[in-house]
């Protein structure tokens, strides 16, 4: 496992691509959604003084994150999307439910990935390693480039992954053509006579 420093990196490096896919507003939410559940998978320090877990146990899967993310995704859903509908920032009365559950899943999804793909690469030198296939593929994944406390990888990484982001939140044109507003509304169409 890498230190905070290393999983907010990594969050924020699993996220870049909103960039090319929303405008500034959803592509700065989404990246800030990332990063608030970047350390979703180490709640088990928390859970294990109440249940009996280990680190790098059943919250570092992917099924795990996945199930969470669903679960919150719907959570956001249901009782969020009116009140991102009435808020200023957001500048939009037409956010439906689904994408505020795609949206928060995805984002969920993305921090939560984000810190095992983190902990596969470091791991074994300060933690037991992960089975985040479990329980499709119980075996354990090493990949073990990363050391724990190297300022290097942690900090380093943190740097390259801000300055991505600063430059693809500062580019006037963006790889792909068509980006995605939150809360798009269609276009109008004028109403056919029926007449030809």
């Amino acid at each position: 496992m890498v230190d905070v420093s290393g999983h907010f990196a990594m969050a924020l490096l699993f996220a870049a691509p909103a960039w090319l896919l929303w405008e500034r507003r959803g592509a700065l939410g989404f990246t800030a959604f990332a990063l608030l559940t970047a350390m979703l998978p180490d709640t088990d320090l928390v859970l294990q003084q109440y249940l009996p877990l280990t680190h790098h146990g059943v919250t570092h899967t992917v099924v795990f994150v996945a199930l969470v993310g669903v679960i919150t995704g719907a959570i956001a859903a249901r009782w969020l999307t009116a009140h991102l509908n009435a808020h200023a920032w957001i500048r939009s009365g037409a956010i439906p439910a689904q994408t505020v559950f795609i949206f928060a899943t995805a984002g969920l999804l993305t921090g939560g990935l984000s810190h095992v793909f983190a902990d596969v690469l470091s791991a074994p030198d300060a933690a037991a390693p992960l089975a985040p296939f479990w329980p499709m593929y119980g075996g354990h994944i090493i990949v073990d480039v990363i050391y724990y406390d190297s300022p290097i990888w942690n900090f380093g990484l943190l740097a390259v992954a801000i300055l991505v982001h600063v430059t693809l939140a500062r580019a006037d044109r963006y790889p792909v053509t068509r980006r995605y507003s939150i809360g798009e509304r269609e276009e109008r169409v004028a109403p056919t006579t029926g007449e030809e």
